[in-house]
Parts: C-alpha cells; structure tokens; sequence
C-alpha cells in the first residue's frame, strides 16, 4: 500500500523488450536506500517489484497486462522522468491517502494551467472511472495524491501547488499526455456494498 505521497523522481535510463516483457531500468538515488530485490515500488503511480538493485537505481519488469492497463506505453521512453514511491511503513506518519498502486485507467491531460507559481492540471477520464469521482475527494495521478477541485463531464481539475509542480513529474505534462489514474478505493468499496444492499 502507498500514500501518493512521491518521494523522489527517476529518470528512465532504458527500456528494452524481450518476448513479452519489458525491461526497465531508472535511475535513482533515494528510494534504493532499503529497497530490495523482490520489492514493490510504485512507478509513476503503478505498483511493480523490483527485480535487481543497485546504489544508483533499480530495474523492473513489465507484463503486456501492465502495459494494457497503462500510461507506460507511451511514457516509459528513455530520458522521461517518473514519480517514484516505496511502500507504506506500519509504524510511519500516513499521509496522501490509501493508494494501492493499481492503476484503474489512463486519463489524458486536456491543459496544465500555469498560474503563477501554481498551476491547474484538467484531465479526461474514461466514463468506468468518471463516477468515482468526487469534489474534495482523492484521486491519484502518475502516483501523486491529489484532491478534486472541480468536475466536468467526463473530467476534472486539480491544483498543483509549486512544492508539487518542482518534486514530481506532472510539471512536464501537456495537452495529449496520457496519465496513470487510481480512484479512491473507498469509493470502489462502497459502490461494491451498496450494490450488494440493492440485492439484498
């Protein structure tokens, strides 16, 4: 479990295919301090075990479920910047909110709004994601826990404060950029119990 609370952002060093798998490696220096062979790491907002380690970063493996079911297609090129997260500690401070690293969809940036120092990030969502959202609720974008500030038809708009435009990768987002989309798992869970109810 994580919070989307990005600690640290890699740069994908490479990103090469063999048979149905992709290899990945990124370039990192805080997160590998006591990340281990077999750990989960959350890339870009997508929980993914990291198969060799190193001082200097980790590598992992992707299936073509994984790549599916995600932004990486496009985005996990080499030079491209990723917002990275370890699990969550039981004896630490929880912030953000629960985030499973399993990513629901992939949404596509319709504007980064500079406002000054700030910025507003508006993004399409596909309409199976679309009811989880609400205003003041969380959601979850290339990993970064944000809160929703406003809702349209088939999208909504998030504020980016500059301490989350200058540590995270969504200050590089434009127009037609795919993004990594979780929503609140709560929401997920009582739509589950709700529907349950109905048949009761």
């Amino acid at each position: 479990m994580f919070s989307g609370i990005v600690e640290e952002t890699g740069v994908v060093e490479s990103a090469l295919r063999r048979a149905d798998i992709l290899e990945v490696r990124i370039s990192a220096r805080r997160v590998v301090a006591d990340l281990g062979v077999g750990s989960s790491i959350a890339v870009a907002g997508c929980c993914l075990t990291a198969i060799a380690v190193d001082p200097l970063g980790f590598a992992c493996e992707l299936t073509e479920e994984t790549m599916r079911r995600t932004a990486f297609e496009r985005r996990l090129r080499p030079g491209a910047r990723v917002n990275l997260e370890r699990p969550l500690r039981a004896d630490g401070r929880f912030d953000g909110h629960i985030v499973q690293g399993h990513v629901d969809a992939v949404g596509v940036v319709m504007d980064l709004k500079r406002l000054g120092a700030s910025a507003e990030l508006s993004v399409e969502v596909p309409e199976a994601l679309e009811r989880y959202l609400v205003e003041k609720g969380s959601v979850t974008v290339d990993g970064v826990s944000l809160t929703v500030a406003g809702l349209s038809e088939r999208a909504f708009t998030v504020a980016l404060i500059p301490y989350t435009l200058e540590e995270t990768s969504l200050r590089e987002l434009g127009p037609g950029d795919p993004v990594n989309l979780e929503a609140d798992v709560v929401a997920k869970y009582v739509e589950r119990l709700l529907a349950k109810a109905g048949r009761g």
